[in-house]
């Protein structure tokens, strides 16, 4: 026979989770972003080459997600538009050459890579950001297009740079056509950010000249230097964004993953102290400028730098961005693919395995970095499998839920209900109801899961007592990771769209059986919730 303890709410002192939550812990976080760049252009992480069946398709990213998971990460950024093409069914834009082998040819009927990804990582307590290439449009001179790409229905939206065609960030039609094709994505998928990275205007190329001196004299705006013109052509963009997400879903983030250097020193006295390519004069990408107004959620710089890279060192770029933060969370970027071990020309700093989990440790020791995101996914696989093993192992090794943003939502859901727990052969059972509905209007949109062993403390701070996240509306868990004979207490919180986490429904008490199996440990009922869809 089992046995189940419902221990009095009163007896017990459970801190509330709308203050414990605040409390930074450098060990393991509470709330920490951990997020991985998963790029598909040029077939860089995934798919692993162009034409795979679905079955392939959805095999790897299924491998993906589970060692990122298992390496601690709580956040997908997923290249969903490469060069003005998709990786998702509901586009104006033609299918991409990396997902079946040519441009426009679309996979299998039903099978949509974009909401496959969403449903996977959401069942393992991940965000899964969205990253488009906004200027992007052919990545060579010999790019083969469908006749559906922009480039041939509409020339005139472009210039040639490089060898490579780019939207022309001068003419109002292409912003107002680059914010439909991302509300495309906003409205019609449960996605939890959109992202973009360092691509605006592009780096620059000896001997070339953007041609955009016809698009100046034609939309001047008002200005008349032409870099001042071009900086606030990416400025009306992102402003229009930032407008135009948070009025169709209030919850979805709005990132940007800029170079590393917004200014040098040399250049303004707002600048950092370093020496290195600059996003404000060389990209014409006013990254501080964001921030300050507030038109992103996050901003995740790319600091691609070790600790004593001369021109720019990682410590002094993490301080500026921490310093210029302005209440908006701050993402760092880490080169996970640069590391190596010691046989290449590259930076010797990059081939101490200890670079880039000191890294880690020197953000956590300030309270305006929320988190990091390493370039790229291949790299796990590859160069940086050493930092796999510091991350499970040690500085990852317990969950962490992404950090709130207040300025969106600070409407906490309400408790979960009718929390029960039934000992049984497979493990313990735990069943609960969804949450009344909160002020806003929202119930629960997923939930974490803590376990105790009696006599432990009962409070929802520390991230080693949770068992499982998921971003999804499940209402059932079976905990197979127990011991015979041991009496354990469960909480379960609710979490609404940002995050947000509800008071403790529970505890509830109770002795383990002898267990007819272990495999598959603290497995969701997957069929019960896919039986439902």
């Amino acid at each position: 026979m089992f046995k189940i303890i419902i221990y009095a709410l009163l007896s017990i002192t459970i801190t509330p989770i709308s203050l414990l939550a605040q409390t930074p812990s450098k060990i393991a976080p509470k709330r920490e972003f951990r997020g991985v760049w998963v790029a598909t252009v040029a077939n860089i992480d995934w798919p692993s080459k162009p034409g795979l069946s679905v079955d392939q398709q959805k095999q790897e990213l299924i491998g993906l997600m589970e060692m990122h998971k298992a390496n601690g990460m709580n956040a997908i950024v997923l290249q969903v538009r490469p060069a003005a093409d998709a990786f998702y069914s509901k586009s104006r834009e033609p299918w991409s050459q990396w997902l079946m082998g040519k441009q426009g040819l679309a996979p299998s009927a039903g099978y949509d890579p974009l909401a496959f990804a969403i449903k996977e990582a959401h069942s393992r307590g991940m965000e899964l950001h969205a990253w488009f290439n906004p200027y992007r449009a052919t990545m060579s001179a010999n790019t083969v297009v469908s006749p559906d790409h922009m480039t041939r229905k509409r020339p005139d939206l472009f210039f040639v740079y490089g060898g490579k065609k780019q939207f022309d960030p001068g003419i109002p039609e292409v912003r107002e056509y680059i914010v439909q094709v991302i509300l495309d994505v906003v409205k019609g998928y449960d996605v939890d950010g959109i992202h973009f990275d360092d691509y605006f205007y592009p780096y620059k190329i000896a001997g070339q000249t953007i041609n955009d001196a016809a698009t100046f004299r034609k939309y001047s705006n008002g200005f008349t230097d032409i870099s001042d013109w071009r900086r606030n052509n990416v400025d009306l963009l992102i402003k229009q964004l930032d407008d135009s997400i948070h009025h169709y879903k209030k919850h979805v983030k709005f990132g940007i993953s800029p170079f590393g250097i917004w200014k040098n020193i040399s250049e303004d006295s707002l600048g950092s102290a370093t020496n290195g390519l600059s996003n404000y004069s060389e990209l014409y990408a006013d990254s501080r400028k964001w921030v300050k107004e507030g038109w992103v959620d996050y901003i995740n710089p790319q600091i691609y730098f070790s600790f004593t890279r001369k021109a720019a060192p990682f410590g002094t770029l993490v301080d500026w961005w921490s310093h210029n933060s302005f209440n908006r969370h701050v993402y760092v970027g880490h080169g996970a693919y640069l590391m190596h071990n010691g046989t290449t020309r590259k930076e010797a700093a990059w081939a101490f395995p200890n670079q880039i989990p000191n890294q880690i440790k020197y953000i956590r020791n300030s309270n305006r970095i929320q988190g990091s995101v390493f370039f790229s996914s291949k790299s796990f696989t590859n160069v940086a499998r050493g930092l796999s093993d510091s991350l499970r192992n040690n500085l990852y090794k317990y969950p962490a839920l992404p950090p709130q943003m207040p300025w969106l939502d600070d409407i906490v859901p309400n408790q979960p209900q009718d929390l029960s727990a039934e000992a049984k052969k497979d493990g313990v059972h735990l069943k609960w109801e969804r949450p009344l509905k909160a002020s806003d209007g929202e119930t629960a949109s997923g939930y974490v899961i803590y376990r105790f062993i009696e006599g432990e403390k009962i409070e929802v701070l520390d991230a080693r007592n949770i068992i499982k996240i998921s971003f999804e509306d499940f209402h059932q868990f079976i905990d197979t990771n127990v011991e015979k004979g041991k009496r354990y207490n469960y909480l379960v919180t609710a979490l609404d769209r940002l995050k947000n986490e509800s008071e403790p429904s529970g505890p509830v008490g109770i002795e383990a059986q002898d267990l007819a199996s272990t495999e598959g440990v603290g497995m969701i009922l997957k069929q019960e919730i896919e039986s439902k869809e």
